[in-house]
């Protein structure tokens, strides 16, 4: 017995979460996973993307299901088409971009779950005052455990 109740997830009836020229769709959430883990749906833009960053407490594993994304994981960078999986466990530093054409999208399994409360926080900044207020993204990111590097 798991303690959860299981979910079934139509991804087109769960409304996209935009943050500066990016959008995710939070497909399970923690709450849904007994906080075992997230699974997030990323859209970017040409040239979007995080910049290299690190998680203190999360593992993140990356699925390319769209598009042409330039992946920086620890030391190396790999070009990641679709089929693509990276794992960037806790403390790794990594990073995306998308460098196609077209928008692109990656699948996130973030374990443990809980990241959407950072990208709904992202959201929030990207509407109020964009992500151009450096101060409080950084405030933003350092309460979720994660370091620009």
């Amino acid at each position: 017995m798991t303690g959860t109740p299981g979910k079934v997830v139509v991804r087109d009836q769960i409304p996209p979460v935009r943050w500066a020229a990016e959008q995710g769709r939070f497909l399970l959430r923690a709450t849904d996973t007994g906080g075992r883990f997230s699974l997030l749906e990323l859209t970017t833009p040409p040239g979007g993307g995080p910049p290299a960053h690190q998680h203190r407490t999360v593992d993140e594993a990356l699925i390319v299901t769209s598009g042409r994304y330039e992946i920086r994981l620890g030391g190396r960078v790999v070009l990641a088409t679709p089929g693509t999986v990276v794992y960037g466990p806790r403390g790794l530093p990594h990073g995306f971009r998308n460098i196609g054409a077209e928008p692109g999208t990656i699948l996130c399994i973030a374990s443990p779950g809980g990241v959407e409360s950072m990208f709904e926080e992202l959201a929030e900044l990207s509407r109020s005052d964009g992500p151009r207020d450096r101060r409080r993204l950084a405030e933003l990111m350092a309460r979720h455990d994660v370091e620009y590097v």
